[in-house]
């Protein structure tokens, strides 16, 4: 399976732009063959634009969303929307699944090639660290996992690499392949490195993190796409200019390094 994370420049007060970069991502993905392509984190309104999270809120049904549901199925590949501001009450209105009927959230969303929507995760930890995410954003619950294109694959968002309590959740679902979108800013290049890098390690699983590209007011984002393969070993990776960075993945390898090397099997219980 082919895998491309889309590096794209996020700007505020640009959602057109933005929206276009991302769709554009993904016909260039699709031109490359790619079975699978993964978005950032709020690339659409920017996640350090906090003033803008509200106004910028949609239902899982809003012109986002479809947009790209649409993108898929003209494309014919599965398209991982990155994460949106969504609106809950709205969502629920439309009876959609939700866990909550008010409130924002940090929502990933998950398509098929024919634009099925496979799996919604709504981000677990909110980042309180000079950032308004606890205060605006109300926390998922539900951690899905799916079968797509011979992987069971998962979806977690950034902050969420610093707890490894919610992979091995993940892996003890059968979880091999799990993308992270990401906002990722400067200076914690060695965190992002190593985070993931261990992520994958410990599961002997697929973790490919899709970051942004572009600045803000306080922060600038540091790119540095990245898939590492189930021995942590780094795939593919890119600078932090925009870019669309691939890698062949193959769910049989992590059978074959899970049997080589049982870890999950040696676990024992506290």
């Amino acid at each position: 399976m082919k895998l491309a994370l889309a590096q794209i420049e996020v700007r505020t007060a640009d959602r057109d732009g933005n929206l276009d970069r991302a769709l554009s991502a993904v016909a260039d993905a699709a031109e490359r063959d790619a079975d699978l392509i993964a978005l950032p984190e709020l690339w659409n309104v920017g996640y350090f634009a906090f003033e803008a999270y509200e106004r910028g809120a949609e239902p899982l049904g809003g012109p986002t969303l479809t947009r790209l549901a649409d993108a898929a199925r003209e494309h014919d590949i599965a398209v991982l929307a990155g994460t949106i501001v969504e609106d809950l009450a709205e969502s629920a209105a439309a009876a959609a699944d939700v866990p909550d009927d008010e409130g924002l959230a940090n929502t990933a969303v998950l398509f098929d090639s024919d634009g099925t929507r496979r799996a919604v995760y709504r981000k677990h930890h909110l980042f309180g660290y000079q950032s308004a995410e606890t205060r605006l954003l109300t926390p998922g619950e539900s951690l899905p996992v799916v079968d797509l294109l011979g992987f069971r694959v998962a979806v977690t968002t950034c902050y969420d690499l610093r707890f490894p309590e919610q992979f091995r959740a993940l892996a003890d679902e059968g979880a091999d392949l799990v993308v992270v979108p990401s906002a990722w800013p400067y200076p914690r290049v060695e965190h992002w490195r190593t985070l993931p890098r261990a992520r994958a390690i410990e599961n002997l699983a697929y973790v490919a993190t899709v970051n942004g590209s572009g600045s803000f007011e306080d922060a600038d984002l540091l790119g540095r796409s990245t898939v590492y393969d189930p021995w942590g070993t780094t795939l593919a990776s890119t600078g932090d200019e925009p870019a669309l960075v691939t890698a062949e993945v193959e769910p049989e390898r992590v059978g074959r390094v899970r049997e080589e090397f049982p870890a999950l099997r040696d676990r024992r219980d506290y």
